[in-house]
């Protein structure tokens, strides 16, 4: 037996929404109680293994020195999102239900939620054991649980990093609670491709959701020349670009965020395009009406000459 059979299932369960949230598929519905109160809530997302954790903890760090209250919700099984900001992998979320035989009212904050860098909130949402449950079950439940805490009143950014390109009503779920969407890519052809079907998910979400497109975060990538054709011709924009620098992947290897590393030149740089993220991200960004492509004229346009 799942350690998700004893989940109760008012809370998550796949049901068909009148108006379709979705056209021919199942979608999960959250509580329609849980709102985010005053907090400015981004969701991020693109290619599996494009950098989502360490651009969302860095722009979480970044967030924190502007002087702002942040929550960062690891949306993934893997559960690392937050590590650089806590230095370890913390119990997830379904760890800390599981504890209770889920009964989450026994639960308390510090149980699920664990302080990082500079004051930084860190939750990871986990996930169901692979293959059984559903991932929006989990994510329901975890903004439940901070509701319930009174953790969202005090918050000013709420930020969902979420697995990979997963698309689906589960993963998506973040999206009924963002302000705002961001996608994280390089300039590459899967990454593109990614983006544009994860822009295709937040267009289908915007019909019934308030979450709309905030722009792109180019990562790992010397050039945006292909990133900044796509947008152009689909309507997305470029908010920040962060090259594959080894500072970065030093950073993660020795478990913080950038704003711990030793001081150089070149870490200034990437540090301030972090902070100027987050000021830009705060002052508020227009949604954008993108139009995403058709798999195949989208594989015809970033085709070879």
């Amino acid at each position: 037996m799942s350690p998700l059979d004893n989940i109760p299932v008012s809370i998550g369960t796949p049901a068909i929404h009148a108006p379709p949230d979705g056209e021919g598929s199942l979608q999960v519905h959250l509580d329609a109680d849980i709102t985010m109160d005053q907090a400015k809530v981004f969701a991020i997302y693109g290619k599996g293994g494009i950098g989502k954790s360490t651009t969302s903890s860095n722009l979480s760090a970044a967030f924190s020195k502007l002087g702002k209250r942040v929550i960062q919700i690891g949306c993934d099984p893997k559960h690392d999102s937050t590590f650089t900001l806590t230095k370890s992998l913390v119990p997830t979320v379904i760890d800390a239900l599981e504890s209770v035989d889920f009964h989450p009212e026994e639960l308390r904050v510090e149980d699920f939620v664990y302080e990082g860098y500079n004051g930084v909130m860190c939750v990871e949402a986990g996930g169901p054991p692979a293959g059984t449950g559903c991932g929006g079950y989990v994510v329901g439940q975890t903004v439940k649980l901070l509701k319930q805490h009174h953790l969202l009143e005090d918050a000013d950014v709420v930020l969902f990093d979420v697995l990979g390109d997963v698309v689906c009503g589960g993963f998506a779920s973040p999206l009924q609670h963002a302000e705002r969407a961001l996608v994280v890519t390089a300039n590459d052809f899967d990454s593109i491709f990614a983006m544009n079907r994860i822009a295709s998910a937040i267009l289908a979400k915007s019909k019934n959701y308030g979450v709309r497109l905030g722009g792109v975060i180019a990562n790992r990538s010397a050039d945006t020349d292909e990133i900044d054709r796509f947008n152009a011709e689909v309507g997305m924009r470029r908010l920040a670009h962060f090259p594959d620098l080894d500072i970065i992947r030093r950073s993660r290897l020795k478990k913080c965020t950038l704003f711990e590393m030793p001081p150089s030149p070149e870490l200034e740089r990437v540090q301030q395009e972090y902070l100027d993220l987050a000021a830009a991200l705060w002052a508020g960004t227009d949604p954008l009406p993108v139009q995403p492509m058709k798999d195949r004229d989208l594989f015809d346009f970033l085709g070879f000459d």
